[in-house]
């Protein structure tokens, strides 16, 4: 090991479940209830089935960890079912759709933040930017680092939601009647459900962020299974248990019509001054989430890189174990993203970055499926989970699908230049200490 490098440490059991959940309860939880309002009893059937599809994906990766030991990853799931192309377009799509969801995440919680200081919000983009080097700052000392902060966030961010979940019997038991609201009486809609479990799966997207930090992972093999399921199904619960509370116990046109849902839902049962903290922790929990993205976008490229998808350059690291020239390539490009629509309003820049970052995590999520199938690892969970992918895919619309594959495709040009060269080498592993 070259003089002046520290022994990279790995991630633990509670690192990686504070990195499965922190990435999945990031800024759209908090907004949701209010999106899927005119939904009803469709909202409530995407919520069951979006959790069902990824606990079943969940289970897959995480049968496929332990099928593959040696591999890194879903990219290198896909390499060892359908080839290095596939493995590719799959593995630049994902990158591309972790730092646009960074961008995402930054939009929101200086979104949250104004509501404190409202100078950021006029000056939106600066804002944002400066929240992206703040958290690259951080990766920079490398995923021990990353890895506290991610843990921090994870129970704050827990807090508002707890609240939700302590207040429901407070408000039930209170001499005050709670009025509960009916969902809309229409009938369920295949249509309806569909539109429904794409938003429902923004507020999921990052269950698959142990595999992908494989190779930052303390004994992977028994870690990011168990890592993988229990975050995704204690968020699932989670998600499932506060979004029915504030869909049932405030009216559905305050509930439609609201910027801050569980604010209102803290002012109704608690009152004024308890709600203005949700903000703060909105804030946070998108903060968190942009951590832990901010570590995949390091880690996923150098992944690639070592498996000689991606020029070597990109798995080169510091003397804290970050890969340096990839985290600030994909922060570089997460700054040009914000310049190129600072032009737009924060709803359509967050929409854009949303939609793009969906559709892209899908087609992982499909191929992970799909690569099960071929090796013949969990073939009646990799069945539902490929179904559930591509129901969802055609929920999202063909636009949206077709933007995605054309991203695929555009990354063809790197994977040519990058064909024939040496992979990077695999760093040190044998001198990396664990981190809980």
């Amino acid at each position: 090991m070259t003089a002046g490098i520290r022994p990279a440490q790995k991630l633990g059991l509670a690192m990686c479940v504070a990195l499965v959940m922190g990435n999945m309860i990031g800024s759209g939880v908090f907004l949701l209830p209010a999106s899927l309002a005119p939904f009803g009893w469709n909202g409530v059937a995407g919520w069951v089935i979006t959790i069902a599809g990824a606990l079943a994906l969940a289970v897959v990766l995480a049968r496929l960890t332990v099928a593959f030991p040696r591999a890194s990853g879903p990219t290198a799931f896909v390499q060892l079912a359908f080839g290095r192309i596939p493995s590719f377009m799959i593995g630049w799509a994902y990158w591309v759709s972790v730092w646009t969801a960074n961008v995402t995440l930054a939009v929101a919680a200086v979104s949250f933040l104004s509501l404190f200081a409202p100078a950021l919000g006029d000056h939106m983009a600066l804002s944002t930017l400066a929240l992206i080097w703040i958290v690259t700052a951080i990766n920079w000392r490398g995923a021990r680092a990353a890895g506290r902060f991610q843990i921090v966030t994870l129970l704050i961010k827990l807090i508002p939601l707890l609240t939700v979940i302590v207040l429901i019997p407070i408000a039930f038991g209170s001499e005050t009647p709670v009025v509960t609201t009916p969902f809309p009486a229409e009938g369920l809609s295949l249509t309806a459900v569909s539109g429904s479990a794409i938003l429902t799966l923004w507020a999921l997207l990052g269950f698959e962020s142990a595999s992908v930090a494989t190779d930052k992972v303390k004994d992977p093999v028994v870690t990011i299974p168990r890592a993988t399921i229990i975050g995704t199904l204690a968020t699932g619960i989670l998600y499932l248990i506060v979004c029915s509370a504030v869909a049932l116990m405030l009216p559905a046109d305050k509930v439609a019509t609201s910027d801050a849902p569980f604010a209102l839902f803290a002012e109704t049962y608690w009152g004024h001054g308890p709600a203005l903290f949700i903000a703060a922790f909105a804030a946070i929990s998108a903060i968190g989430a942009l951590n832990g993205f901010t570590l995949i976008q390091a880690e996923l490229p150098a992944t690639l890189a070592r498996q000689g998808l991606f020029p070597a350059w990109f798995a080169r690291t510091n003397r804290h174990g970050t890969p340096v020239a990839a985290l600030l390539i994909a922060s570089g490009l997460a700054t040009a993203c914000v310049v190129l629509n600072s032009n737009k309003s924060t709803a359509e820049m967050f929409t854009f970055m949303a939609i793009l970052s969906t559709s892209v995590t899908l087609w992982l999520y499909l191929s992970c499926a799909a690569a099960a199938l071929r090796l013949r690892v969990a073939i009646p969970v990799a069945l539902i989970g490929l179904a559930y992918s591509v129901w969802t895919l055609w929920g999202a619309g063909l636009n949206v699908s077709a933007m995605s594959l054309i991203l695929m495709v555009a990354g063809l040009p790197l994977y040519w230049w990058t064909r024939g060269s040496a992979p990077a080498s695999t760093p040190s592993g044998s001198e990396e200490t664990p981190v809980a």
